[in-house]
């Protein structure tokens, strides 16, 4: 978790960076994602040389912005271009552009908007992700940055980079999480219709997302398990009440959602856990029951885990948002 250094209730300014072969979609999402936070963000577009700039679709963008509006940025986004485009190293007018962004600012990529990072020397020294296809290339290009393409989104210091097109949302949701707490976090994935939480480790690639027309889903045990949290919730108990055999479950948990039903729980518990603690003050060892660990120590270690601080220091954090 990133301690953000901000004044409370200061409007951030966030600036996406539109290259050209820009995909239109990943263009967006900032604007959709970020814009529907009650006025949390403010967010500009922006291209290297003010002109504007050609998308992989079929038409161009034009930006109120030249690159001059990096200087003020609080968060850069860097969205996806055209991997055709993507080279080790950039142009010239991309990297002056680059060297505009604060050295405190945040910087995010989406998809191959990670070549470009890494291009700029940007990833030097840091963990990054990208979409999984392009993994070989990425590394083919870039071998001395340590590259997970099997998440969502890595986070490390101030870079965080997030694979293709829907994985922008979740990175743009973690944002507003982090900055302001999961209620706000949810109540914007409601206003866009998106799932409100998709863990950065959660695989990219999952096998089944829909599941074949006919064939059993885990999708209502799933929604069940989460009205159930604070109990005992073996695979069995799940299994069961899918009507699944053991096997058949957890092959078909893992198809639809990219994790095993443990890992799932463990994200859950924790995601309800950071809730408790921004939205009330019941105490640590009482969340933990509510949310199905053992003991206070055992949601201490989990929520550590995930994002490197204690409850008592993500509450603090939060504090101010409730």
């Amino acid at each position: 978790m990133r301690q953000r250094n901000r004044p409370a209730g200061r409007t951030e300014r966030v600036v996406v960076l539109a290259l050209d072969g820009a995909y239109p979609f990943e263009l967006g999402i900032p604007s959709r994602i970020l814009g529907a936070a009650d006025g949390r963000y403010e967010v500009l577009t922006c291209t290297v040389d003010g002109r504007p700039v050609r998308t992989d679709a079929d038409f161009t963008v034009t930006a109120d912005h030249g690159p001059e509006i990096l200087d003020s940025a609080d968060t850069v986004v860097v969205p996806a271009v055209s991997p055709s485009l993507v080279t080790a190293e950039p142009a010239l007018e991309v990297t002056a552009a680059l060297a505009r962004i604060r050295p405190d600012a945040r910087i995010v990529s989406i998809c191959t908007g990670a070549f470009v990072l890494a291009a700029a020397g940007l990833l030097d020294g840091r963990r990054a992700t990208t979409h999984w296809q392009l993994a070989d290339r990425f590394r083919h290009l870039f071998p001395h940055i340590p590259l997970d393409p099997d998440v969502l989104f890595v986070a490390d210091g101030r870079v965080i980079t997030s694979a293709g097109a829907a994985s922008g949302v979740d990175v743009c949701l973690h944002l507003v999480r982090e900055d302001h707490g999961s209620e706000l976090a949810n109540a914007v994935a409601r206003r866009c219709v998106v799932p409100p939480f998709r863990d950065g480790g959660q695989a990219q690639y999952i096998e089944q997302p829909v599941p074949e027309q006919g064939a059993a889903s885990t999708a209502a045990t799933r929604a069940w398990a989460l009205d159930h949290l604070g109990e005992p919730l073996t695979l069995a108990r799940l299994a069961a009440h899918a009507r699944m055999s053991l096997r058949t479950f957890a092959r078909r948990f893992h198809d639809e959602v990219g994790v095993s039903p443990g890992r799932w729980l463990t994200q859950q518990r924790v995601a309800r856990a950071r809730h408790l603690l921004e939205s009330s003050d019941l105490p640590v060892d009482r969340i933990a029951g509510q949310v199905g660990f053992a003991t206070g120590a055992s949601l201490r270690q989990h929520l550590h885990a995930a994002i490197g601080v204690s409850p008592q220091v993500y509450r603090r954090t939060f504090q101010s948002t409730r």
